[in-house]
């Protein structure tokens, strides 16, 4: 297989933002959802609206996102939207909670544990899609980045309860009790994901991932109390293919002679979380095997 694309930056700007989105050389086309994550109420890692709000802006997009599975502030549309404000996205662009209204169930293709996945009915409202994601580390995935963002990030409530209970129960006040062993939940994001971009391209849609690699917490944007950062900022990458773009987040983890990254690493490695990649690859999602191209 040919190796995929992979652009980076190494400073993080709202300029250099703009300038790796245009060295895919893709222009989305239509209506553009924005999906990132809005960020738990408390929480300080997620993608500040003035770093992301003046490529947003540039591409006319709308800002994406579906309601928390978990009880918190996001886990209504309603809350979810105030939420929103106060972390400064609705000054630069509209924000659309998917499953405001709904869900629908899209195909998964030889899903090993999912038979489908669930998203907010809103999902349809776009012809493109820039994943825009924070690359951090997770509690239960172990890492977030391009592959979390579409799975978890843009099921539906109950859709986030089917993930991570690899198809088990779709109704959130059951999930904890239905975890299944961290192998089935990591595919099962992998399946999630790709079915989104297989839903994308069977209605002739795109979708371009970039993951701004900064706040390197252990700990997720969806978390109120997330722990500071364990290692400093690595940059911006960017691809058309999510597994190449979240390999190369990992690959500069594992680089980094920061000696912090051995948290971020271990994190990482207790839940399994480099397994998505192979995984993912396996089902046809992308590429584990990338280029780097720099553009510094």
């Amino acid at each position: 297989m040919e190796k995929s694309k992979v652009y980076f930056c190494k400073e993080i700007t709202p300029e250099n933002l703009i300038k790796i989105y245009e060295a895919l050389g893709v222009e989305l086309k239509g209506k553009i959802g924005v999906k990132v994550s809005t960020g738990e109420k408390g929480s300080r890692g997620y993608l500040k609206a003035d770093l992301i709000g003046p490529l947003v802006q540039k591409i006319n997009g709308t800002i994406i996102e579906c309601n928390t599975a978990y009880d918190g502030e996001r886990n209504t549309a309603e809350a979810h939207i105030k939420v929103a404000k106060e972390h400064g996205f609705t000054s630069y662009a509209d924000v659309d909670i998917m499953d405001a209204e709904g869900e629908k169930r899209i195909p998964v293709k030889n899903g090993k544990h999912l038979k489908y996945n669930l998203v907010g009915t809103h999902l349809d409202r776009y012809d493109s899609m820039l994943n825009l994601a924070h690359g951090k580390g997770h509690a239960m995935g172990g890492f977030g980045a391009n592959l979390k963002n579409q799975s978890i990030g843009v099921a539906s409530r109950n859709g986030k309860a089917y993930i991570h209970t690899a198809g088990v129960t779709e109704n959130p006040n059951e999930l904890w009790d239905k975890l299944p062993n961290q192998e089935a939940f990591i595919e099962s994001m992998a399946e999630s994901a790709k079915a989104v971009a297989d839903y994308f391209k069977d209605n002739n849609k795109q979708i371009l991932y970039i993951t701004v690699m900064n706040f390197l917490s252990v700990d997720c944007d969806c978390d109120a109390h997330q722990t500071d950062p364990v290692m400093e900022d690595l940059g911006i990458v960017a691809s058309l293919d999510p597994v190449a773009n979240d390999q190369a987040f990992i690959d500069m983890i594992w680089a980094s002679k920061d000696e912090g990254a051995k948290k971020l690493q271990e994190r990482i490695d207790r839940q399994m979380g480099r397994h998505i990649l192979p995984y993912a690859e396996e089902i046809g999602l992308g590429n584990t095997k990338y280029e780097l191209i720099n553009l510094d």
